[in-house]
């Protein structure tokens, strides 16, 4: 990502990290027709249930309702990881929708036509609309062990925080499937079918894509992965310690570029600045470049020195999602981009 805060990373932090988070305001989906009816269509599951709620998030609040929440509001990329277990939220606030009005990139299959928008970039929250929703509660990621909620504003925490409960999923400092189960863990107490055949076949598709990128890796220990994100003044290259995406690519052995901490310290421990006079510092065969909307994709990109990096020459370079959508259907293809990108990827630095 790329910012969060002081002794939490700052926003810009984590989002440049386009190796932890995003930039902009601040800082490919697998999906098939079944698991997108599945993402709507069995929310009358969760309704079908009665009695009370309860679920304990990664803060070690428990939060008890009389009843499964019927109007939840959520970060967007949480809403998108709910919806394709068939939970539909009302309200949403994050990166949503992009300036042509289409689907950001972290609202995966939503359609964010059917979904309240209560704030589209950072520091962005309409409170007026959230009361509006009658919210039974709240969810949304944590890149810190503060219990900050991500896209939730400081300034008015306090008023969001007296309007409904909230749950903190964690996305700071551990591999991505500790989040996954997480998730899966939330989807089945709203009242998520996990036994559907697409959900199913989600999961034994990710572990497959697992074990395809950790063989991947393991027949190409010389291929050197860079993680970066791009703004208009700087490169920013991530270190695989804190995200989730690259602390688990890393534990199936992808041989990672991994700036020294003293560097990344001005990141909040997630990355470190380069200027594009310095983007070669590091040797990479392959770059994996952020992809959300707030950073500046490599199409995009006009620096010449970054034209010239060899893993920019040779056609190496992939997407990265620094947030990832934590659904195994939408996971899958992160793992099986990275894999066939080593497969066929040369020595070049």
């Amino acid at each position: 990502m790329s910012n969060a805060r002081a002794a939490r990373p700052s926003r810009r932090g984590i989002l440049a990290a386009g190796g932890a988070l995003g930039l902009g305001a601040a800082l490919a989906a697998c999906g098939n027709d079944d698991a997108k009816s599945t993402g709507s269509g069995s929310s009358a599951s969760a309704s079908a249930k009665s009695g009370p709620w309860s679920f304990k998030d990664d803060r070690g609040t428990t939060v008890k309702l009389d009843a499964i929440p019927a109007n939840i509001v959520a970060f967007t990329g949480v809403a998108a990881a709910l919806f394709d277990y068939g939970i539909q939220v009302k309200g949403v606030f994050g990166p949503t929708k992009t300036a042509a009005g289409k689907a950001d990139v972290q609202a995966g299959d939503m359609d964010v036509s059917k979904v309240t928008v209560l704030g589209n970039v950072w520091d962005e929250f309409n409170v007026e609309k959230y009361a509006a929703l009658a919210p039974d509660v709240l969810i949304s990621t944590m890149f810190d062990n503060a219990g900050t909620l991500w896209y939730v504003p400081e300034a008015s925490k306090d008023k969001i925080a007296k309007l409904a409960p909230s749950v903190g999923i964690s996305v700071y400092d551990r591999q991505l499937t500790a989040p996954l189960q997480r998730m899966w863990e939330l989807a089945e107490s709203l009242g998520a079918d996990m036994k559907a055949a697409a959900i199913t076949d989600a999961k034994k598709k990710f572990e497959a894509a697992a074990a395809r990128l950790r063989a991947a890796a393991k027949a190409k220990p010389e291929i050197k992965v860079m993680a970066g994100s791009a703004s208009a003044e700087l490169f920013y290259v991530s270190g695989t310690n804190l995200s989730i995406d690259l602390e688990y690519f890393k534990s199936l052995g992808v041989n990672f570029v991994e700036p020294p901490e003293s560097a990344k310290a001005q990141g909040g421990g997630w990355y470190e600045s380069l200027s594009w006079e310095n983007v070669d510092k590091y040797p990479a065969d392959i770059i994996m470049m952020d992809d959300r909307s707030s950073t500046i994709q490599p199409a995009d990109i006009t620096e010449a020195t970054w034209k010239k990096l060899p893993a920019v020459k040779a056609g190496q370079v992939l997407a990265r999602s620094p947030e990832p959508i934590l659904s195994y259907d939408k996971c899958v293809p992160l793992l099986e981009n990275l894999a066939a990108a080593l497969e066929k990827a040369k020595k070049v630095s």
